[in-house]
């Protein structure tokens, strides 16, 4: 086991679209680091039947209960003593997954104004993580790892889907600005199955969390 570099509590959030690898992610540095995992739970929510048969009608029911369910996850996740990774943040939910219902049609614009008004409102209160990971794949990656999993809910998801998803992944991220991210490329590196790339990532991730002891000022116009 790694040695934290941080004698203090550590909150790592893992981000990143379906198949990715957070979980394997999220255990891979529970293990590392001896840190609580905390996981994705979709399985409980009582609206996600209603939503398939009808997305325009329960969309906005069923991501409230993915908010509302999320938020008491973070809370769990800030009051925990201990260091703590998490698979997938409170942010995706309407980041991401709300974003794009919206854009595909399957919520109404009164109904997606009220959910971010709601999510924005908590969000003020929540103690970012102290660091962001983003898994990024490409389609075809995606694609792969999901079918090498074989969830049934997930086959028929399309290559449109996912793409749509990582454009809004990329533009999330890139407008980011509560904690640092560390952003993997999952296409080049698999740590799923390659121990050398497991070892790599858990040392970029104990480095991203290393505080900077020594930072220099310089002149407008000088070279650091």
């Amino acid at each position: 086991m790694i040695t934290p570099v941080n004698p203090n509590k550590q909150f790592v959030a893992i981000a990143g679209n379906i198949g990715i690898g957070k979980s394997t992610l999220t255990s891979i540095l529970a293990e590392a680091f001896g840190w609580k995992p905390f996981y994705e739970a979709v399985d409980e929510n009582p609206y996600l039947a209603d939503f398939y048969e009808d997305m325009t009608r329960w969309s906005f029911h069923s991501q409230v209960f993915f908010l509302s369910r999320r938020l008491q996850h973070h809370r769990q996740l800030v009051d925990h003593p201990g260091s703590v990774v998490q698979d997938r943040s409170v942010y995706e939910d309407a980041e991401i997954f709300a974003c794009n219902l919206y854009q595909q049609g399957l919520m109404t614009e009164r109904d997606y104004r009220a959910y971010h008004d709601l999510y924005e409102g908590v969000r003020a209160f929540l103690p970012p993580p102290d660091l962001l990971i983003y898994l990024k794949g490409s389609v075809e990656t995606l694609l792969h790892r999901i079918q090498l999993r074989g969830r049934d809910y997930e086959r028929e998801i399309s290559p449109d889907y996912l793409a749509q998803l990582n454009a809004l992944y990329d533009a999330w991220i890139a407008r980011w600005d509560s904690c640092p991210v560390l952003v993997i490329p999952a296409d080049e590196i698999d740590f799923q199955h390659d121990a050398d790339a497991r070892e790599l990532v858990v040392r970029g991730v104990q480095e991203a969390l290393r505080p900077a002891t020594i930072r220099y000022l310089h002149r407008p116009g000088e070279t650091p």
